[in-house]
C-alpha cells in the first residue's frame, strides 16, 4: 500500500466517522471528498461499505449496555418489547423504499451537485424546525409510541437522496413529532443500527466480488479503524453539544458548504457535475 493510498483511506475514514451521526450527510461528504482526492472505482464501493460498517459498530459499542439490557429483557419486560417494536416499525419504510429504488437513486443522484442542493435545502429546513416551538411528548426513547416511531421511519426515507442526511432526517423528524432533542438524537442512533447493518450486509452481498481479493485488505483495515475511532468521538461530542445547544450550527454549516460546492460548479472552478461519470 503506497503512502497516498494510505492517506486517502485515513481522510475518508475520518470523514465517515465524523459525519455519519451528525446531521450533515456522511454520504454527501464521502461523494464530494472522494471526488476531490481522486478516490473512486470499484475499490471505493467496497471501501465505503467497510467504513460505514465501522461507524455503526462504534455507536453499537457506545450503547452496548442499552442493547444488552433490551436483548435480555425482551422476553419479559414491556419496556424492552416496546422499544424493539418501535425500532422495527421505524426501520420498515426505509427497507421498502431502499430495496425498490436504491439502484435508480445511485445511478442518477450520487453526484456532488445533487448533494450540494440537498445540503442547502436540508439546512434551511433544519433552521425552520429549530425556530418552531417544541412540544415534547416523549422526553426519552423509552417514552415513545409506535406512531411517533413510524413517522420518524418515514422521515428517514428522505435520506435516500444523498446529501439529505439520515441523521438529519430522523433527528429533525423526531423534533417535529414530539421528541425531546436528546430523545430524537438517541433514537436516530438506535435506528441507524438495523438500517446501516442491513444496508451493509445487502451491499456486501450485492458487491461480493469486490471482496474476493485480499489485495485491498490493508486499505480497508486502515479505513475501518479510523472510521470507528472518529465515529465514537463524534457521537460522544454530539450528545454533549446538544445538551445545551440547538442544531442551528449544523444547519448553517450545511448551507455554507452546499453553496460553496454550487458556486465552484457554476463559476467553472470545478466540474462537479461530471463527478462519478
Amino acid at each position: 500500500m503506497d503512502i497516498w493510498l494510505a492517506v486517502q483511506a485515513i481522510i475518508l475514514g475520518v470523514v465517515e466517522g465524523l459525519t455519519e451521526f451528525l446531521p450533515v450527510s456522511s454520504t454527501g461528504h464521502q461523494i464530494i471528498v472522494a471526488d476531490a482526492i481522486g478516490f473512486g472505482g470499484q475499490r471505493a464501493k467496497a471501501f465505503n461499505i467497510i467504513i460505514q460498517l465501522a461507524a455503526i459498530l462504534a455507536v453499537m459499542w457506545e450503547y452496548r449496555r442499552k442493547i444488552v439490557s433490551v436483548v435480555v429483557g425482551l422476553p419479559r419486560e414491556a419496556g424492552a418489547q416496546r422499544f424493539t417494536a418501535n425500532l422495527l416499525v421505524a426501520f420498515f419504510p426505509a427497507v421498502v423504499l431502499g430495496l425498490s429504488f436504491a439502484d435508480l437513486i445511485e445511478q442518477w443522484l450520487f453526484n456532488p451537485v445533487t448533494v450540494a442542493t440537498a445540503l442547502v435545502v436540508g439546512g434551511v429546513v433544519m433552521l425552520w424546525a429549530e425556530k418552531r416551538t417544541h412540544s415534547i411528548a416523549a422526553d426519552t426513547v423509552d417514552d415513545m409510541n409506535w406512531k411517533q416511531a413510524l413517522k420518524i421511519g418515514c422521515a428517514q426515507c428522505l435520506a435516500l437522496v444523498p446529501g439529505t442526511s439520515r441523521s438529519a432526517s430522523t433527528i429533525i423528524g423526531g423534533l417535529f413529532f414530539g421528541l425531546s432533542r436528546k430523545a430524537a438524537t438517541e433514537f436516530s442512533f438506535f435506528l441507524a443500527m438495523p438500517t446501516m447493518v442491513g444496508a451493509a450486509v445487502y451491499s456486501m452481498y450485492k458487491h461480493r466480488e469486490l471482496f474476493a481479493s485480499g489485495d485491498d485488505l490493508p486499505v480497508f483495515a486502515l479505513g475501518f479503524v479510523t472510521s470507528f475511532i472518529f465515529a465514537m468521538l463524534a457521537v460522544r461530542a454530539l450528545l454533549k453539544f446538544i445538551a445545551n445547544n440547538s442544531y442551528a450550527v449544523f444547519a448553517w454549516y450545511r448551507i455554507v458548504f452546499g453553496l460553496l460546492i454550487l458556486a465552484t460548479w457554476q463559476l467553472g472552478f470545478i466540474d462537479w457535475a461530471s463527478a462519478g461519470e
